[in-house]
């Protein structure tokens, strides 16, 4: 690969171990995949932040990196972690796995990291413009940024995105190219949909469609009248989830969608198509659901007003996480929001998730709107689960 000056200093060591660990990451995966040169990046989202997927060793490479003088030099934040940094007890985190886990947040902040631990870095202050390279890792904000703001990224694994953010470099290969954001297979919708839980069924039947294909090209989806900002979230989750999918253009809605042609339709989703999706996600019985939640990705500051309208006046019956970014949390604490979804027994679970959280066992069966959350439900925590509609998954708690 072609390096600059200042990027051959990094990878001699002229600017710390860590720089030059990083950058050795760096063009190794650059070799890999054949890019030519490093792009500036914009942002660094990293993944990888749960005690629970890092374990010992994970933390004591993050420890070494802090301690070898890494610094981040362009913005950026982490991806939820095991446990509400403020609130861990309420959720019934052990002590021993909190200890832990504030580790792990103290050696990224000690590397000028923003320690605001959430799988929607976009809804609080990490919003990268049209057609900047930035580096992430969360899979949902991934899809996300490119395909919902047009900017520019492959999905990072946790120790690539760490090495982005110490150097403000990554290779630039895969999506940052003009040439591989092209579609390359059509959708076209024949059902309205409404709501974060049919969109993530729609993402579950393509991405598992795309799953199985030899090469992964980039969807291209035609017949959606309109989508919010709630339910492109709940979408990419889903898309990139069962698919593995970095990007997508849907006709009309997304901004790079205009560029291109549409490809033929390969595939029709209808109703008979929603339905399969649906039922696929739904094998645990009324009688079954210990736990409800939503926020999978992170829940907007609109849906938690909706929430808090839902609950008021109200008790829960049942385990009921809500979700969140701190800084949205921060923001519901300011207009009443939180006081009155707590005064409902309902917990609010800021910083985490119910994919990263260690609660393997503490459950049966799943409420929620979320394909994400179904996904690991099962295959991280093997839960059963049902996914409902929103207001739904409110009333599963009420029940």
């Amino acid at each position: 690969m072609e390096l600059n000056e200042l990027q051959q200093a990094m990878l001699a060591g002229a600017h710390g171990p860590a720089v030059k660990k990083a950058m050795e990451i760096l063009t190794a995966l650059g070799k890999i995949y054949a890019a030519r040169r490093l792009v500036a990046v914009a942002s660094v989202q990293i993944a990888g932040v749960s005690y629970d997927n890092l374990g010992e060793a994970g933390l004591n490479w993050l420890t070494e990196m802090a301690a070898g003088g890494g610094k981040a030099r362009v913005l950026t934040t982490l991806n939820p972690a095991g446990m509400d940094i403020e609130n861990w007890q309420a959720l019934g985190i052990p002590a021993d796995f909190a200890a832990q886990q504030q580790r792990v947040i103290e050696a990224f902040g000690q590397m000028g990291v923003v320690t605001t631990c959430t799988c929607t870095p976009y809804l609080v202050g990490n919003l990268p413009r049209f057609g900047e390279h930035i580096a992430w890792a969360e899979s949902s904000a991934v899809c996300y940024a490119n395909a919902v703001l047009g900017a520019r990224s492959n999905r990072e694994g946790g120790p690539s995105a760490l090495a982005a953010a110490l150097t403000g470099f990554t290779p630039e290969y895969g999506l940052h190219l003009a040439e591989k954001r092209a579609p390359g297979i059509g959708v076209a919708v024949h059902v309205t949909l409404n709501g974060s839980d049919q969109f993530g069924a729609l993402g579950k039947w393509v991405g598992e469609r795309i799953e199985q294909l030899p090469q992964k090209p980039v969807p291209y989806f035609s017949g959606i009248a309109g989508a919010s900002l709630e339910e492109l979230k709940s979408f990419c989750a889903s898309l990139a989830t069962y698919g593995g999918v970095g990007l997508f253009h849907m006709q009309g809605i997304t901004p790079e969608a205009g560029l291109y042609a549409p490809p033929p339709a390969a595939w029709q989703f209808g109703p008979a198509e929603l339905a399969e999706a649906q039922v696929a996600m739904n094998d645990a019985a009324d009688d079954e659901i210990d736990f409800v939640s939503l926020g999978c990705p992170h829940l907007s500051l609109l849906e938690l007003m909706h929430v808090a309208d839902l609950l008021r006046g109200k008790t829960v019956k049942k385990i009921f996480w809500i979700t969140m970014a701190r800084p949205t949390k921060q923001m519901a604490d300011r207009l009443g929001l939180t006081q009155v979804i707590e005064a409902s027994g309902a917990l609010i679970a800021a910083d985490t998730c119910c994919v990263v959280a260690p609660i393997r066992g503490r459950f049966h069966a799943l409420a929620t709107d979320s394909a994400k959350a179904c996904y690991y439900a099962y295959a991280k925590n093997r839960m059963k689960t049902r996914v409902l509609p929103f207001d739904d998954v409110v009333a599963e708690a009420l029940r």
